[in-house]
């Protein structure tokens, strides 16, 4: 049984290494094939694909500025040419817009008394004792009097009268938006590197080219303008589906710089979402809609109101993007990782081979060794008395030696 002593001695030894040719095939091939694929790990993923060889900046800086186009006319609640200043709530220039695709209108409204709509729940009555005088009904559109009317089976309120029309159109409106323009204007800058660049290449940027070109990743990846159209078929989804109900779609440029190639080729990749996804197993958006009114005076000087429920597509742009450029520092990061896998396989070779085959008892007592300290003396001792047990030329025949060296032509 070894002694504390012995173990806490063994503690101050030092281990090197030792070299055995194994002549074991299968071991062999292993860790060949092992050191093939840390291999083309190293090269193929971490320095191709990857490019762990660059520091990379992801903190990107960046402005949007946003322009629709587009004309279009509609005759469903009379003749009404819809220009950018009226399909854009609020108007765009910002990052987030929000193009009216379809809309409910209720004109003429005036505050006054009138029953509540039969799809208001919580509006429907049977008796005065149901209508609570002075509360208002969720969802509702006014304060009750207390008075049931008896025509429409629903609770007299004080509102803005007649109630909200409910009767949504069953193509949208303002399905022509599909052929409307945006225009994104996007300047961005990694500031570790000092590099700033915008999605318009300033050798064609001008009034001309804009007036005619339309976004293609191949043929105009510098182009601005893109149709709502082509936004909304990226999501996977058709525009008019979504233009009836309304949704919410995400627009992503990404930026993927890497600064150790030419300037031109940071390039904006564009790709569009469905914010509004339901994600109850079906391809259905969840719909998107708001109401607004415009207000007037009639000739008595009263107020008369025109309520808008419009529903619409909401446009997001989000700005991403990842630059890289060489620096030793991440690429010796990268190296130490890879030798120290080639490590692990030595490891993982030894252990099959010293403790996992029929002649490990034999390898280990090849491989390790252990060399006392008296023993190392006795054979530095030995090695010395034997140098010194060498033949010496005399004085003569070295001199003789040298005397035929010197002759020698």
């Amino acid at each position: 049984m070894t002694s504390p002593g012995s173990c806490f001695r063994s503690l101050f030894n030092y281990y090197t290494e030792k070299y055995v040719v194994t002549k074991n095939r299968k071991i062999g091939i292993i860790y060949r094939l092992y050191q093939l694929s840390v291999l083309a790990y190293i090269i193929g993923w971490v320095f191709v694909v990857k490019k762990e060889y660059q520091e990379k900046e992801e903190s990107i800086q960046s402005s949007v500025f946003t322009k629709l186009k587009g004309v279009a006319m509609t005759n469903s609640y009379g003749l009404h040419i819809w220009g950018e200043e009226d399909y854009s709530i609020p108007p765009s220039g910002e990052k987030n817009f929000f193009v009216v695709t379809n809309y409910i209108e209720t004109p003429n409204q005036k505050l006054g008394f009138c029953p509540e709509s039969y799809n208001v729940p919580g509006g429907r009555c049977v008796s005065n004792a149901d209508c609570k005088k002075g509360e208002s009904i969720i969802a509702g559109h006014g304060i009750m009097t207390g008075v049931c009317v008896k025509t429409t089976g629903t609770c007299e309120i004080q509102a803005w009268c007649p109630v909200e029309n409910s009767t949504k159109p069953q193509k949208p409106i303002l399905g022509a938006a599909e052929n409307f323009t945006v225009y994104i204007k996007n300047f961005i800058r990694f500031p570790l590197f000092d590099f700033s660049k915008s999605n318009i290449n300033p050798e064609i940027y001008g009034a001309s080219y804009l007036k005619n070109c339309t976004y293609d990743s191949k043929r105009h990846p510098y182009c601005p303008i893109i149709r709502l159209g082509q936004l909304v078929n990226w999501t996977g989804k058709n525009f008019q589906e979504m233009a009836s109900n309304g949704g919410s779609v995400g627009i992503e440029i990404n930026w993927q710089c890497d600064l150790d190639k030419d300037y031109s080729l940071c390039k904006p990749q564009y790709r569009c979402i469905n914010l509004g996804k339901n994600n109850l197993g079906t391809n259905t958006t969840v719909p998107y809609n708001f109401r607004y009114a415009k207000y007037f005076k009639d000739s008595n000087g009263n107020s008369i109101r025109t309520l808008y429920k419009v529903y619409g597509i909401r446009f997001d742009v989000m700005v991403t993007g990842q630059a890289g450029r060489f620096s030793i520092v991440p690429t010796m990061i990268a190296l130490g990782s890879g030798f120290a896998l080639l490590g692990v396989g030595v490891f993982a070779c030894d252990t099959i081979l010293l403790y996992m085959t029929n002649a490990g008892e034999f390898y280990r007592k090849n491989k390790y060794e252990m060399i006392m300290q008296k023993a190392l003396q006795k054979e530095e001792k030995d090695t010395k008395a034997s140098s010194e047990s060498k033949p010496i030329h005399s004085k003569d025949e070295t001199e003789e030696m040298s005397t035929f060296i010197s002759s020698t032509p």
